[in-house]
């Protein structure tokens, strides 16, 4: 968990520095968009909305899920834009964790006033 750690700590240096310079109040889309250029400004590998297939009974299909971004294939993370994080956020993150097999996902909720208030990190206990 030690790279997952490291990946934690620079994912949220760079939603900070989003959240700084925009504020709350945007849409999602807004918030990803910017959260994907400061990655890429800080050389950290990331996919953008991946595609997430749902096993059922050993059956791989198309459901149409996709995640926010992917951290080098090691960290998910789920941006929100809401008045308040709520269980239902962390249960979806968590079972996007258990499908797409990793152990640490990131809930950011970029509307409020201050970052830190609006992150939670969610592991799976695989």
């Amino acid at each position: 968990m030690k790279e997952e750690d490291r990946l934690s700590k620079e994912i949220i240096g760079a939603a900070i520095e989003v959240h700084r310079h925009l504020g709350a109040g945007l849409l999602e889309s807004a918030y990803e968009e910017c959260l994907c250029k400061e990655l890429e400004i800080r050389d950290i590998v990331f996919e953008r909305q991946k595609p997430l297939a749902v096993v059922y009974k050993g059956i791989k299909l198309s459901c149409g899920y996709k995640l926010d971004i992917v951290v080098d294939s090691k960290v998910i993370l789920e941006l929100k834009s809401v008045n308040k994080l709520e269980s239902i956020h962390e249960a979806q993150l968590l079972t996007y964790l258990k499908l797409a097999d990793l152990k640490l996902g990131i809930l950011i909720n970029f509307n409020v006033p201050v970052l830190k208030d609006g992150i939670k990190r969610i592991v799976n206990n695989l």
